[in-house]
């Protein structure tokens, strides 16, 4: 914007401001109204639809779904995607931080008189890829799976002998999820690093018998699964002897 166009925007401008009304009442009341309008509506849906509390948190077990409210959802999110632990505090308070700061002295560093979102395409793109990414993100955190899934995909090897062994495979690799081996142990990106040794490779350094000798006899605190069904423990087995 050069000089001209700079002068004739104020001249605009103040001719626009004189001809307006005042902040008081006018704006207020409308912004009051909306704000009872808004009252209203949130009022009216906690009555007739109820607000949903969700299951009370149990110490005891260790398939509790923990989730925030549906606001948090796109932080949450971020924190399944950065997964290394050295990384947990970057989601966890570097992020929402940064995004605070910058928020904070948007009005310090964005002081151009335009305000047409055409005649801004830096702040008009960067509002449109911020609000994107946290639709996406929000989504994603809202249809993550429980903490008793475990994400791994089917080896080649066991989809090769057919639906029956794949079948047995997906039992072994529930039954692991939730009988809370995560909470000590750490399966790919899933779990968590100890006190239990990663069990990602686990096949690499026992054989099937040494790990059906591990999960009968285990050394403490993990318990053991020698009071599984024969046909759960058979496939826990299956399951772990393809983690290579």
């Amino acid at each position: 914007m050069n000089q001209r166009e700079k002068e004739e925007y104020l001249r605009e401008y103040a001719a626009l401001k004189a001809e307006g009304k005042p902040f008081f009442p006018y704006a207020v009341a409308k912004d009051a109204a909306m704000a009872c309008v808004v009252m209203a509506i949130i009022i009216t849906m906690s009555l007739v639809l109820g607000a949903e509390l969700g299951a009370k948190a149990n110490p005891t077990t260790t398939s509790y779904d923990a989730r925030p409210e549906w606001y948090f959802f796109f932080l949450f999110d971020v924190l399944r995607i950065i997964r290394v632990p050295s990384l947990v505090q970057l989601a966890t308070i570097g992020v929402p931080t940064l995004g605070m700061i910058l928020l904070f002295l948007l009005p310090f560093y964005d002081r151009g008189p335009e305000r047409r979102p055409e005649r801004r395409p830096v702040a008009t793109i960067t509002g449109v890829i911020v609000i994107c990414a946290m639709a996406y993100l929000t989504y994603n955190g809202a249809t993550a799976g429980t903490p008793d899934a475990l994400e791994w995909p089917v080896p080649k090897v066991v989809r090769e002998n057919g639906k029956a062994a794949v079948a047995e495979w997906n039992e072994g690799r529930e039954v692991v999820a939730q009988s809370g081996c995560e909470a000590c142990h750490k399966i790919g990106d899933n779990g968590n690093v100890g006190p239990g040794p990663d069990l990602t490779h686990i096949a690499s350094r026992l054989p099937t018998l040494g790990i059906a000798r591990t999960l009968v006899n285990p050394t403490a605190p993990m318990p053991s699964f020698k009071n599984l069904p024969a046909k759960k423990f058979k496939a826990v087995i299956d399951f772990l002897s393809t983690l290579k």
